[in-house]
């Protein structure tokens, strides 16, 4: 089977002046995206990169990680996208790593990557940089299009291989299943070194629609775009829809040109997704994973409504079986595994953990994905929570994610973590890390879980602070938790 890698050169003859993406105040038309991505192909190849290289990017959002992505199939380098939010210890173990051949930098971080990498350049100079001819090159759907860091909170995170193969199957299943049209317009403001890229941002722009690109995160602008540039569907992850419902702007803010909003990384508070759907906005759960290339599960908006807490049943090119302790299929409850043509190739390197994760069986190669799941009898799946974050309380099995939502149940609740920690008595008892917007106590929050859950599943600690700790793509650090904790009780 072959499939186009290069089809923004379809789109770019298709409709060359319709406006695919807005950057900086001005519109790109698909016609100067695509000679834009030409010309970094060329300055790559002037630069003596080739296939099976890999090409660093440290940088907040920003039109060269599109100008890389679609250089891509028609040089046969591997973008390489790194955290810019991670320290410079961190970046260099990652770098050393990958080896990428260049790094191109964010003018903000030019002083971060130059210390690096030898060989560093703006994203700017795509542009500019002297170019080279572009050698024949058809890239195979098993080629690798991109190396995506796991969002992983302890160690080294690893490189995800992520094959054309799964690029394309992700952009035209999201487009079948989540109902994109041509007209509609979405916002990047979640990191483009993670899952923006190939969550809506590429569907879209594969459909002939267009996205806005912000650099970084701010309420404001965000509300603002929203209202004057056509936004019509919004992906963001819990942390961000919380900023825009607490800002200033958002109780006059006319959200009613808004389809629906999404939310990845993490389960979206009830508050968080009625202050929306107060405004007209239908809300729906979104999961997914580097691994898998991103968006796993569908469900219409209709139905998300009656069933707020689902993320749907899987899209129609992936398969999805829950499994017991045991290792046999569970019938309700387990690990979800999924399996289809958007699983990553492995670990970039990591022979032995991407052994651990990608698993052959009944003629499929299944990713174990470490989050328990259950599914009802209409075939909506629902998590759980992650099985390394299950704790044993007393010989009670606690899922954090079901005390959290909860917890956010309680007016005075902004932001909540809860993990297991050691106790005496019990094995483990829970720890809530709570960011309050009114007071409350420890007893009045206590008080109010054991009126929705039973008894053991109540934290016994409750850890107050200002804010939690978060990684890149904006989840919770719950080991920086859990290491307050053990320094408050040492």
């Amino acid at each position: 089977m072959e499939l186009n890698a290069n089809w923004l050169a379809r789109l770019a003859d298709y409709h060359p002046t319709r406006p695919a993406v807005y950057w900086r105040g001005h519109w790109l038309s698909y016609g100067e995206l695509y000679q834009r991505a030409r010309r970094a192909a060329e300055a790559l190849a002037g630069l003596g990169v080739g296939q099976g290289q890999r090409v660093g990017v440290l940088s907040t959002n920003h039109l060269g990680y599109l100008e890389l992505y679609f250089a891509a199939p028609l040089l046969g380098f591997i973008p390489t996208l790194f955290n810019h939010r991670l320290s410079q210890t961190e970046l260099a173990g990652l770098v050393a790593y990958t080896q990428p051949t260049v790094l191109f930098f964010s003018q903000e971080l030019a002083q971060t990557a130059q210390a690096l990498h030898p060989v560093t350049y703006p994203l700017e100079a795509l542009q500019s940089l002297p170019p080279g001819p572009l050698p024949p090159y058809q890239p195979d759907l098993e080629d690798t299009a991109l190396l995506l860091f796991t969002g992983g909170t302890t160690g080294l995170p690893k490189a995800a291989q992520i094959p054309y193969r799964q690029l394309l199957t992700n952009a035209f299943q999201t487009c079948m299943s989540w109902g994109l049209r041509p007209e509609d317009r979405y916002i990047v403001a979640t990191p483009m070194f993670h899952a923006a890229l190939n969550a809506l941002a590429t569907p879209l722009l594969y459909l002939g629609g267009s996205v806005i690109i912000q650099e970084k995160f701010d309420p404001a602008e965000y509300l603002h775009w929203v209202q004057h540039q056509g936004v019509s569907l919004l992906f963001l992850v819990p942390t961000m829809y919380q900023m825009l419902a607490q800002h200033p702007d958002f109780a006059q803010a006319d959200l009613r040109g808004v389809r629906w909003a999404i939310s990845g990384g993490a389960p979206c508070p009830a508050p968080v997704r009625e202050a929306f759907r107060a405004k007209g906005v239908r809300f729906k759960q979104g999961y997914g994973l580097t691994e898998c290339g991103v968006n796993c599960f569908t469900l219409d908006v209709l139905e998300a409504e009656h069933f707020p807490e689902s993320v749907g049943r899987p899209m129609p090119h992936l398969w999805a079986r829950l499994v017991g302790p045991d290792g046999l299929e569970a019938a309700e409850e387990g690990e979800l595994w999924l399996a289809g043509p958007t699983l990553m190739s492995g670990y970039y390197q990591r022979p032995e953990e991407t052994a651990k994760a990608l698993v052959e069986q009944e003629g499929r190669r299944w990713l174990r994905t470490g989050d328990l799941a259950r599914r009802d009898a209409a075939g909506r799946y629902y998590i759980v929570g992650r099985a390394k974050e299950m704790f044993i309380s007393g010989g009670e099995n606690v899922y954090p994610l079901e005390v959290e939502r909860a917890l956010y149940e309680h007016p005075a609740v902004l932001e909540c973590a809860v993990l297991g920690v050691p106790d005496a008595r019990w094995g483990e008892v829970g720890l809530a890390a709570v960011v309050l917007k009114s007071p409350a106590s420890a007893e009045e929050l206590k008080a109010f879980l054991r009126t929705r859950l039973a008894g053991y599943k109540v934290p016994k600690h409750f850890l107050f602070l200002e804010a939690l700790p978060k990684s890149g793509p904006g989840k919770i650090l719950k080991n920086q938790l859990a290491e307050h904790f053990r320094r408050g009780h040492a």
